[in-house]
């Protein structure tokens, strides 16, 4: 397994999971409710950055592997579906919202996995749409992790509007994917 930055970056990423999740299930006399909100909403911008900062590091410095190219999006896919898990226990998000995101990770998941074994994962490679929705996610969830008003802007009614986009992106995407794979798809079960 290579080290680098950008792979130490991304399993720092896993790192945070359990300490996004383990916020919420402290006793409040240990972190008021807003004080553990606060952390988990800047825990998980600081995880999501750590997405874009690592990308953009392997290129810069030529540290590009396929074991981070793996990794990466797995750390992404941990994150989101944690933090989903725990907005759903504290009633923050829609069960389906949550069925919908988190289905389609593991169903473009396991067709990007398929369609590799097939030896055409460039036909179900990460797309512009793709990126939107993970871009609305990135957003979204902290802002529901958060949950109140900040500086007159309520947080969570912003990322309640942003978690339905994403869903629609989530779900647009997953269209769009699958409609790139059915040829091969097709082809393979002749």
């Amino acid at each position: 397994m290579p080290l680098n930055v950008p792979i130490i970056l991304t399993w720092l990423r896993i790192a945070m999971i359990p300490l996004v999740v383990g916020l919420f299930y402290l006793p409040d006399s240990w972190f008021p409710m807003p004080m553990r909100d606060g952390f988990a909403a800047w825990a998980f911008i600081i995880a999501a950055l750590t997405d874009w900062f690592d990308g953009w590091l392997a290129r810069r410095w030529n540290q590009t592997s396929a074991f981070g190219a793996f990794l990466d999006p797995v750390a992404d896919k941990l994150m989101v579906c944690a933090a989903l898990l725990v907005l759903l226990d504290i009633n923050r998000v829609n069960i389906f919202i949550a069925l919908i995101i988190i289905g389609r990770e593991l169903t473009i998941s396991a067709l990007r996995e398929w369609m590799a074994t097939l030896g055409a994962r460039a036909s179900v490679a990460v797309h512009r749409l793709g990126k939107l929705k993970a871009a609305a996610q990135m957003i979204a969830i902290p802002c529901l992790l958060y949950g109140r008003g900040l500086y007159g802007v309520d947080l969570g009614r912003l990322g309640g509007w942003l978690i339905i986009v994403a869903a629609v992106l989530t779900v647009w995407s997953m269209l769009y994917y699958m409609q790139r794979a059915w040829p091969v798809i097709r082809e393979s079960s002749r």
